[in-house]
């Protein structure tokens, strides 16, 4: 048994099952991902040109580069992709370029004006973007059948996420696939979390995971799960593959200026052990999974 796993036994808590932000205002997220949308400051360059959205993506898929593999953007070439929490768009303009038809969706206002001037900039026009609850998605966005249905990082970020789950089912067929990546409670991150912070007295290891689960502290919802917990999670549907990934490396301070330098024991660590962390201890779990057809 491993540290991370020893921990999220020792402080079970709710597991990141529903349940343990139920009572946080739809409003406090949004207002959250408003103030700092995701991603945004990954360029120097003024916010809108060309050269920052072509920054940011180059930035998020150094740090991230198991994205595009996950992604498969150009699987979905003549495609109909549906994404939930499109944020400033960098893999909505990748599955654009791909040649996707895009239904792109965001909570954010702030979010969703950035990544439709991105689709204007690059002159793309196989995007419509909406602005919705995703536990209310077929309230706003128009129920239709999609060959994927994608979200990366997103719904455990949102109170109810087991509502947003229940609506995917409606965008979805037996040959739709859908594609989501929550973050993974057996991870080091969450290790180092209770390393390095603690919790504060009477704190749930949950909220300790939502307040440090972002580079802008405070997030009001951050769910996570394991790969029991996850199953149990997308009630409905079939698991096709489950992936564990993602360990960020770098030092802070020179990461908020653009330099990557990693962490010393990361940096002396073999890449050959390093991966295999990743892929056990990672804080992205990437799930495809396809409707129960039981």
């Amino acid at each position: 048994m491993n540290n991370a796993q020893k921990i999220s036994e020792q402080h079970p808590d709710t597991e990141g099952r529903a349940g343990a932000f139920q009572s946080v205002p739809l409003d406090a997220v949004r207002n959250y991902w408003n103030a700092r949308p995701c991603n945004v400051r990954h360029s120097p360059s003024p916010v809108g040109t060309q050269q920052y959205f072509d920054e940011v993506e180059a930035r998020k898929y150094l740090v991230e580069p198991h994205i595009p593999q996950f992604a498969e953007f150009g699987r979905w070439k003549g495609k109909r992709v549906l994404e939930i929490g499109c944020g400033i768009g960098t893999d909505t303009i990748n599955f654009a370029r791909a040649g996707a038809q895009v239904t792109a969706v965001d909570l954010s206002g702030e979010s969703l004006a950035l990544a439709k001037q991105r689709a204007e900039v690059f002159g793309l026009t196989n995007i419509t973007f909406y602005q919705a609850n995703a536990e209310q998605l077929s309230d706003v966005v128009p129920v239709e059948r999609y060959d994927l249905v994608y979200s990366f990082g997103v719904i455990h970020h949102t109170p109810h996420p087991e509502r947003v789950i229940e609506q995917i089912h409606k965008y979805m067929d037996n040959d739709s696939i859908f594609k989501i990546m929550v973050y993974h409670r057996t991870s080091w991150k969450v290790l180092w979390m209770v390393l390095s912070y603690g919790r504060s007295r009477g704190e749930s290891l949950d909220a300790l995971i939502a307040r440090h689960s972002e580079a802008e502290t405070g997030c009001p919802v951050t769910y996570s799960y394991t790969r029991d917990t996850i199953k149990e999670f997308l009630k409905g549907f079939e698991m096709v593959d489950v992936r564990i990934d993602h360990i960020f490396p770098y030092r802070i301070p020179e990461y908020r200026n653009y330099q990557y330098r990693q962490v010393w024991y990361f940096r002396w660590l073999p890449k050959a052990v390093f991966r295999w962390m990743e892929q056990h201890w990672g804080w992205h779990l990437c799930v495809t999974a396809k409707r129960n057809q039981t």
